[in-house]
């Protein structure tokens, strides 16, 4: 059970190998579980998809099931003023308050980077599909 206004994150452990987190998202979507946001951190050998689903319960279950390590864990989620500084606002309370803060993510957009390890390729690839490259100008209008 969640204490008043925390969130379920999800911990997924993986091996830093090609497909990984695209295995984590197609178990996720079969089960009918939206992601709503997530992030990806690594090292040489393994890495930890973070995530945000509507369905925590289930999106444990579907991955354990999967033969994923899963962790769940309480966080926080603040809806940041859309403005210059809403971020440091926020994060500026917390931390004069004398609370370390570990990491910080977006959730809900549908723009999602993706750190690549040849950009030129890959943008070339995702040219022809049916997939909308997000230009640094729309993000500059948000």
């Amino acid at each position: 059970m969640t204490r008043l206004s925390e969130v379920i994150q999800l911990s997924v452990f993986i091996a830093n190998e090609s497909g990984r987190v695209s295995e984590v998202s197609k178990a996720l979507g079969e089960a009918g579980i939206n992601i709503r946001g997530f992030s990806v951190s690594d090292t040489a050998d393994y890495g930890i998809l973070r995530l945000i689903v509507d369905k925590p319960a289930e999106a444990h279950e579907t991955l354990k099931n999967a033969g994923f390590t899963v962790k769940e864990s309480g966080v926080i989620c603040v809806d940041l003023p859309d403005q210059p500084g809403g971020l440091a606002s926020v994060l500026k309370i917390v931390s004069e308050a004398g609370v370390n803060i570990e990491y910080v993510y977006s959730l809900i957009g549908t723009y999602v980077v993706l750190d690549v390890a040849h950009l030129e390729r890959a943008l070339a690839l995702l040219k022809d599909r049916p997939v909308r490259i997000v230009t640094q100008e729309e993000i500059a209008a948000g």
